[in-house]
């Protein structure tokens, strides 16, 4: 757990550092609060899950980490269809939301099968 954790985490500040690079233009300034808010969302439903108080509690979480995760992908998206930001960063970090995704709703079917 301690290594999703720690990519959760990791991937919230790889996009502050992105956000930080962005232009400051009105389709930007949205985009960037947006995805500031849905990836840093993404850590900290994660470590909120890591603390459920039950099976069920832990799955409700797991849920909240696949939505930020998803949101994330779909601002990033829209970074690189606009062009803004470092392109192949942009892409890395569509990669990673991506792949965090497929783990969460690997772990959430894993937790339902235990119930």
């Amino acid at each position: 757990m301690s290594d999703l954790r720690d990519r959760t985490k990791q991937f919230a500040l790889n996009v502050i550092h992105l956000c930080k690079s962005l232009p400051n233009t009105a389709e930007c300034r949205v985009i960037r609060k947006q995805l500031l808010r849905s990836a840093t969302s993404v850590g900290a439903n994660y470590r909120a899950a890591c603390h459920a108080r039950s099976r069920k509690d832990f799955i409700a979480k797991l849920a909240l980490v696949e939505e930020e995760a998803d949101e994330s992908q779909f601002w990033l998206e829209l970074l690189n269809e606009l062009d803004e930001g470092a392109t192949e960063y942009v892409s890395q970090l569509q990669e990673e939301a991506h792949e965090i995704v497929s783990i969460i709703v690997a772990s959430k079917k894993t937790a339902r099968k235990r119930q």
